[in-house]
């Protein structure tokens, strides 16, 4: 795959969005405010523009170019917003749950959940591995299952923004889908394979950097997949 111009526009419109917060002290401090204060909000920023990026990438690994009918860039930017808010919230969720559970089913006398605020520990990595287990295993198939729905719709819609303004026929769009693939690829390898582990390192991360560090997970992911498409 050669490098063109186009690829040079992404690279540098990557780098528009992320340098600055990297050269600005006073821009990132009031990035960490705006994080801890519209936490949700902010959480579908980063999946809408991040996940979207990473669909590009890999759309341009599988094909060769960025242009593909029905594709949709700015209706699944908007998609992946509200997804991304939905991740945050089941982050907060099995974030604070999980431990706990852990703690009661080990015995630990409240040692896991203590350990999620402290430095690394074994602890800590045991109640992050919780967290990650649940989620995957709970939230995760759900959640997979709606976003091949919603991109089906767009590409049945020509990727124009009248997808958000035509029925949606869920029914038919899931007799339709391939559930083998559903299953034996989506569900049985990458969740236990690839998103157990990396979002075990996630919840190990400070809590201001997990959902952009699970986000850039899907930019990974993405381009992982489009390199094992074209072999």
């Amino acid at each position: 795959m050669k490098l063109n111009y186009k690829d040079l526009i992404l690279v540098a419109i990557i780098l528009a969005i992320f340098l600055p917060f990297f050269l600005s002290t006073p821009l990132y401090e009031a990035y960490h405010a705006c994080n801890q204060a519209h936490a949700i909000l902010l959480g579908g920023l980063k999946f809408a523009i991040l996940s979207t990026i990473g669909e590009v990438i890999a759309l341009r690994i599988r094909t060769g170019g960025y242009g593909l009918k029905g594709f949709g860039v700015m209706p699944r930017m908007v998609v992946w917003f509200f997804l991304g808010a939905w991740i945050v919230m089941a982050m907060r969720i099995f974030g604070q749950g999980a431990p706990v559970l852990a703690d009661y089913i080990f015995n630990a006398d409240d040692a896991i959940v203590r350990a999620m605020g402290e430095p690394l520990s074994w602890n800590k990595f045991l109640g992050a591995f919780f967290i990650s287990l649940l989620q995957n295993t709970a939230f995760a198939p759900v959640f997979m299952t709606l976003h091949k729905i919603t991109d089906t719709h767009i590409m049945n819609c020509g990727g124009s923004m009248r997808a958000f303004v035509t029925r949606m026929r869920v029914g038919e769009i899931m007799a339709g889908m391939n559930w083998r693939v559903q299953w034996n690829f989506v569900f049985k390898k990458t969740i236990p394979f690839f998103w157990i582990p990396a979002h075990t390192i996630t919840f190990m991360l400070p809590a201001e950097y997990q959902v952009l560090f699970a986000a850039f997970l899907g930019v990974v992911l993405g381009v992982i997949l489009a390199f094992a498409a074209n072999k």
